[in-house]
């Protein structure tokens, strides 16, 4: 006897780190704290419908191509070949342009939640591609740093074809700290649009290797050596108020490595344990107090949750 067709769900996904400091486009590690929760319903019309957006102070366009969450549930539809639609509901928890991937959030609860309607619903990894498709709609590119993560909990390699989900030695925790400023993705990958010299590719392809090992080996010296960015961080550095004292009160605090969260304003520093990581915090936020910008302040073991399904 088949399952009764099930005709709404609720589901959410974590804010998430995107590059991991050294992994531009590729690392990313989900947090506790903020989150998007997304309801979706399923409809006889063939379409997908954004039928509210609550939560957010920027508006967000309810043109479901243009929107991740719809574009990821019309990508679900085509390659299903479904022949019933979507009506979506979006609660933003994750500020607009925050570095914390709000876009991929939306995109990510969607799919959860509309795989919950299907009468045979795909595995988290084959829910990557679709993601992939949504998240394009907001910054312009096929990137899954933030979206792999928010799949499958945790630190995640993200590439276009495949999710490696990377250990996470014991202890190891993050700090990410919020600033009142936004910076839209399309204009902090627009400042990286000249190219970089080899031997600065050379040296950033070193820092990745040395953070992996260091994660597979468990061995803290390894992932600082690993954890700088020579590449991008130098760009963007200008886009955020305050970068450089931040940046230094987590290193003068015994961060393993710190830099900026996905496109920023955010910024990011691991630490071997929560302990030092709490005690980091406070200074990190004074450092943005110090450039007249107000911020909130994230602890979470860099094995974050993985999005879920709500009651």
């Amino acid at each position: 006897m088949n399952a009764p067709v099930k005709h709404a769900a609720r589901a959410f996904a974590p804010a998430s780190v995107g590059n991991a400091i050294a992994g531009f486009d590729l690392l990313g590690h989900s947090i506790h704290g903020p989150r998007d929760t997304v309801t979706v319903r399923r409809i006889d019309s063939p379409e997908v419908r954004i039928d509210a957006i609550r939560g957010c102070a920027t508006g967000l366009p309810t043109d479901p191509q243009h929107n991740t969450a719809g574009a990821a549930l019309m990508a679900l539809r085509r390659a299903l070949d479904l022949d019933f639609g979507f009506a979506v509901e979006l609660d933003k928890g994750i500020p607009f342009g925050s570095g914390m991937g709000g876009s991929a959030a939306s995109c990510v609860a969607a799919l959860v939640a509309a795989n919950e309607l299907l009468d045979h619903p795909l595995t988290r990894h084959q829910l990557y591609p679709l993601a992939l498709a949504g998240e394009a709609a907001s910054s312009g590119g096929l990137h899954g740093d933030n979206l792999g993560p928010m799949l499958l909990g945790g630190l995640c390699l993200s590439l276009l074809d495949r999710l490696v989900e990377l250990p996470v030695p014991e202890g190891l925790t993050a700090v990410l700290v919020h600033p009142e400023h936004e910076i839209e993705t399309r204009h902090a990958r627009s400042v990286l649009n000249r190219g970089f010299a080899l031997p600065d590719v050379v040296c950033q392809s070193g820092h990745l290797a040395l953070l992996m090992a260091g994660l597979y080996q468990g061995d803290f010296g390894l992932v600082a050596a690993g954890l700088d960015d020579v590449l991008v961080m130098p760009r963007r550095a200008c886009l955020i108020p305050g970068f450089d004292d931040v940046r230094s009160a987590a290193l003068g605090h015994n961060a393993l490595g710190a830099g900026i969260s996905g496109a920023g304003p955010s910024m990011v520093a691991w630490f071997q344990n929560r302990e030092q990581a709490e005690l980091a915090a406070a200074p990190m936020q004074q450092a943005f107090a110090g450039a007249g910008v107000d911020s909130r302040a994230f602890v979470s073991s860099v094995a974050g949750p993985a999005a879920g399904v709500l009651p």
